[in-house]
């Protein structure tokens, strides 16, 4: 009876994980869908830069802010119940954006997604934690973060094409009917635990027995611990440059500088979800098993980073196409997928009773990163070039400035980051 039960366990959990893996598919669809439209978006709603970058940040001010109810929630009222209500306020949200008579209400619905699908990742690995053993944990995580980079590459060419057939306000209505699929999908087949079906828990599932810390003291530690700044401060320049260039000015960039229409700008918009895809995997091996450290891929990826902003900052309109495709490749790998080792090294810095809070603290910064830089960007184009919403190359040049200082802040900080995987080795 009790092997019969773990094997429903086995076999069910992945029912669960691919629900939650599409879900998370979504997320990273919302998160950086603006980029291909975003023209579109300004062109009809009759906006300049400084509001738009306001309308692609409206996604992370509460994305960053619900990281910690987020745990919350999930520890007191449930994964399964937070997902479900959380995705059904991401629908209307979505729904809001594309119905937006004007670009404050479009700020409203874009507001409501971040919100929605703020509620997502971290009761997520909460559910994975109660159906996956310990040593499968760490791969279903970064298996999640892979396709998540199916959702930037949802929101590039598929995006574009759906765009020119329907409008871009239809399309965030269909990607919202498809976000409210997906909250009824969770209700019916997600459960917390095992348990919750009568089943045992995996085999091999740890429970801490180290004594509980209550959340103000677990939050005075991470914030009094000085190794937590340096990969903080790197998440916060790191992601700002990701989110900023491939959630929103990347596309209008290609096609504002270059004269590319919807279709080829989102074709090599969508090196970065491809580079994104193939980071994560690869970067994870690089640093477990060839370095056997977190600090020196951070550094060299940081370097990197730095190399193809600098070419966006001082080549803004001399970049060849074939260049921009690898280019873009490179941002997905070094600016996004390296985030897994980030999130590695954070966790590997505490104990295994404030892990969950350490992480949903350095998870404001990322997002905080993509809330400054998506606006400030806009600003600058705005103040940089002619009234209304076509910017010159001048004006992304004097943007892309803010990119390139923003990586060298990202390799400073790489410098001080602390040796997590040696120190937790000792």
């Amino acid at each position: 009876m009790g092997t019969d039960s773990l094997q429903k366990v086995l076999r069910y959990r992945w029912v669960i994980f691919w629900i939650l893996a599409c879900g998370y598919v979504l997320v990273y669809f919302h998160r950086l869908c603006p980029a291909v439209v975003a023209v579109d978006m300004m062109r009809d709603l009759k906006t300049g830069g400084a509001l738009t970058g306001f309308l692609g940040a409206a996604y992370f001010y509460p994305y960053a802010l619900m990281q910690l109810p987020a745990g919350l929630l999930s520890d007191s009222w449930g994964p399964r119940n937070t997902i479900t209500l959380f995705f059904t306020v991401a629908f209307i949200g979505s729904v809001l954006l594309g119905a937006a008579p004007s670009v404050f209400l479009a700020i409203l619905g874009r507001t409501l997604v971040g919100l929605g699908v703020a509620m997502l990742f971290v009761p997520t690995m909460k559910v994975l934690a109660e159906w996956f053993r310990l040593r499968e944990f760490a791969f279903m995580t970064g298996l999640l973060m892979a396709l998540g980079g199916l959702g930037s590459l949802f929101a590039a060419t598929p995006l574009a094409l759906l765009s020119s057939w329907i409008g871009w306000r239809y399309s965030f209505i269909v990607v919202g009917v498809f976000t409210l699929v997906l909250a009824v999908l969770v209700w019916i087949f997600v459960r917390d635990r095992p348990h919750d079906f009568g089943w045992p828990p995996p085999e091999e599932t740890v429970k801490s027995t180290a004594a509980a810390i209550g959340l103000m003291e677990s939050v005075r530690k991470v914030l009094t611990c000085k190794a937590f700044w340096p990969i903080a401060v790197w998440f916060f320049f790191d992601c700002g440059i990701f989110f900023s260039f491939g959630g929103l000015w990347g596309g209008p960039y290609l096609i504002q500088v270059y004269g590319l229409n919807k279709a080829q700008a989102a074709q090599i918009l969508s090196m970065l979800a491809i580079g994104m895809i193939i980071g994560s995997p690869l970067l994870s091996y690089l640093s477990t098993n060839i370095f056997r450290a977190r600090k020196p891929v951070l550094v060299l990826s940081s370097i990197i980073l730095l190399g193809l902003t600098a070419s966006l900052a001082f080549f803004t309109a001399e970049i060849p196409l074939v260049v921009l495709h690898v280019l873009c490749l490179g941002l997905g790998i070094f600016s996004a997928a390296i985030v897994v080792i980030g999130f590695t090294t954070n966790k590997e810095l505490f104990p295994v009773q404030i892990a969950g809070t350490a992480t949903g603290i350095v998870n404001l910064f990322p997002f905080a990163g993509g809330a400054v830089f998506q606006p400030l960007l806009g600003y600058i184009l705005e103040q940089n070039g002619p009234a209304g919403s076509i910017f010159t190359p001048e004006a992304y040049q004097q943007a892309f400035l803010i990119l390139f200082i923003a990586a060298i802040m990202a390799f400073l900080a790489s410098l001080f980051l602390k040796e997590s995987m040696v120190a937790n080795q000792l």
